[in-house]
């Protein structure tokens, strides 16, 4: 199992890539260090990773990972979004899920528009 840390901000917290293309391509693009962009309760930025839509899903589960091909995003769900409808959550247009937070998706509620992102494989 591949797993990575993600720090934004003040906050920390390790994920699981799964089993995709897409989680293979972002794998060997890392460390990776960009700004956050917050929308709802998403955080997203852009990635030097260029592949296209993998089984891509227009609603994702809480503490999701995705791949967002139109903007070469990698983002981060942990509720709900402005185009979410009820309690889903939903991407702006469909994402390629490719892992997941591991405990409580919900810290990344502290990080702040424009705050540094680190992304970076933890090695076992």
């Amino acid at each position: 199992m591949r797993r990575i840390r993600i720090t934004a901000g003040s906050v920390s917290a390790e994920a699981e890539l799964n089993d995709s293309a897409t989680a293979d391509a972002i794998w060997q693009a890392l460390p990776l260090k960009a700004r956050a962009n917050t929308w709802g309760d998403e955080i997203y930025f852009g990635i030097p990773v260029h592949v296209g839509e993998e089984d891509a899903q227009e609603v994702v589960e809480m503490g999701d990972l995705g791949y967002w091909p139109p903007g070469h995003a990698f983002c981060i769900f942990f509720g709900r979004t402005p185009a979410s409808i009820g309690d889903e959550i939903r991407p702006a247009s469909p994402v390629n899920v490719f892992g997941k937070v591991v405990g409580d998706p919900t810290v990344f509620k502290a990080v702040r528009d424009g705050e540094e992102v680190v992304v970076e494989a933890i090695e076992e």
